[in-house]
């Protein structure tokens, strides 16, 4: 087992106590060995000696993926590349990726902060983990990896894609747990089920879910399309990659390893620091990363977090399920909208399955809205009245959350993209 007692239970004064004294490391760190953060902590007057309690982080200026990216690919770095063991890099979508590094403490630290990770959610030296992330720059795959073989676990390198191949694996190799997105696991579902193979002819137990949002009615499908027990967890290639938190087995908040990370919710707006509990943008201070280390990184991620401690024994602040992010965010007829919310409803309709996607046009200077979603019985599309009532059902449920009357679209089954990584559910044709 991988339970560190002594850090995870610590009192909330002594894990506030390291924080500072790490927070304070890490500036004079961030200060000596890197000329981006030289220039703007003298800019802003920030010095070791400043901070005086953990508050004072407020005097350190925010960083930006816009910086990492300004700074491409290594001038963010505060290691020569000697010392530099293993690079990776987000996807670069738009533009150049974000790079990042690691010296040889960074994997050791990595690999910790997972393996408690994978514990917590109950993950043991019996299991046999089947790896469905992509192998590469994408931190997702190595970061699990080597966690899991931290604590003793038989990992199966899968990686993402050939989806029956992967249900395969799953029924001949006896894979007690999955790493995946939870859609890409809804899917492995839906194809292993297509093939005629049962959950009981599985051995699947757990589910350990990250890379993408996951609402608690998308976490139920999931948990009824394999008959497993599916636990979140949160990062990102900036901050380290997965590990920075998770859940535990009463799933109410995802632990953050405050030991190497230091969180704080503001306001997205107005850059305010917002009251312990409130909801807002998650910025995060890694403490103890070598290579690549960060000052106030704005995630972009909404969430709240708890200090209390939680029913496992555990002390370490939980953050809640990630709500959205500010740059998924829609305005539509003046209304914020969040694919999650869209998501939870969704879930709750029988008749439609998991898949959806939401459509985003523009007529004149006004955003519109259009959901598509998938039945799950063909028989309804020859049945107009049913439709119809189906379609105002979707209409009205959202409605009640949203405040917004959205076009509901009705197709086949099975004829929504599917997704091997993150799901992209925002079409946007906006511009076109």
């Amino acid at each position: 087992m991988f339970f560190q007692k002594d850090i995870e239970t610590m009192p909330r004064q002594e894990i506030e106590k390291m924080q500072l004294e790490r927070l304070r490391r890490m500036v004079k760190y961030c200060y000596d060995n890197v000329p981006f953060y030289h220039e703007r902590l003298t800019k802003a007057k920030v010095t070791p000696e400043k901070i005086k309690q953990l508050s004072d982080i407020r005097y350190i200026p925010y960083t930006t993926k816009d910086d990492i990216r300004d700074n491409y690919p290594f001038g963010l770095f505060a290691q020569p590349m000697k010392n530099i063991v293993r690079l990776h890099a987000s996807s670069g979508t738009t533009g150049k990726p974000t790079v990042v590094g690691y010296t040889r403490n960074d994997l050791d630290m990595w690999s910790d902060v997972v393996a408690r990770l994978c514990v917590a959610a109950g993950a043991t030296d019996e299991d046999i983990v089947q790896i469905c992330f992509g192998y590469g720059l994408f931190t997702g795959a190595l970061g699990l990896h080597y966690g899991l073989e931290k604590i003793g676990a038989t990992v199966i390198p899968s990686s993402s894609g050939n989806t029956q191949k992967q249900v395969m694996l799953l029924k001949d190799f006896g894979t007690t747990a999955i790493v995946s997105t939870p859609s890409y696991a809804l899917y492995m579902s839906e194809v292993a089920h297509d093939a005629g193979i049962t959950n009981d002819q599985l051995k699947l137990r757990l589910g350990l879910f990250g890379s993408e949002g996951c609402t608690p009615e998308m976490r139920t499908a999931v948990e009824q399309g394999f008959d497993l027990f599916a636990t979140d967890n949160y990062g990102m290639s900036e901050l380290i990659g997965p590990g920075v938190s998770g859940e535990c087995t009463y799933r109410e908040g995802m632990h953050i390893a405050e030991d190497h990370f230091l969180a704080e919710i503001i306001d997205s707006n107005t850059g305010e620091v917002l009251e312990p509990g409130a909801t807002g943008e998650v910025v995060i201070t890694p403490l103890t990363k070598e290579a690549f280390p960060l000052l106030r990184y704005r995630t972009k991620d909404i969430s709240r977090i708890n200090y209390e401690p939680c029913k496992c024994g555990r002390t370490m602040a939980r953050m809640d399920k990630i709500k959205g992010r500010c740059d998924d965010m829609l305005k539509i007829k003046g209304v914020n909208v969040f694919p999650s919310q869209i998501e939870s409803v969704l879930m709750t309709i029988p008749q439609i399955g998991p898949h959806y996607q939401l459509v985003v046009t523009r007529k004149g200077v006004m955003d519109n809205l259009e959901v598509k979603v998938e039945l799950t019985d063909n028989s309804l599309l020859e049945q107009y009245a049913e439709l119809e009532t189906l379609q105002h059902t979707i209409q009205d449920k959202i409605h009640t959350v949203l405040g917004l009357m959205l076009k509901i679209t009705l197709v086949e089954p099975k004829t929504l993209e599917r997704f091997q990584g993150k799901a992209q559910r925002i079409l946007d044709l906006r511009n076109q």
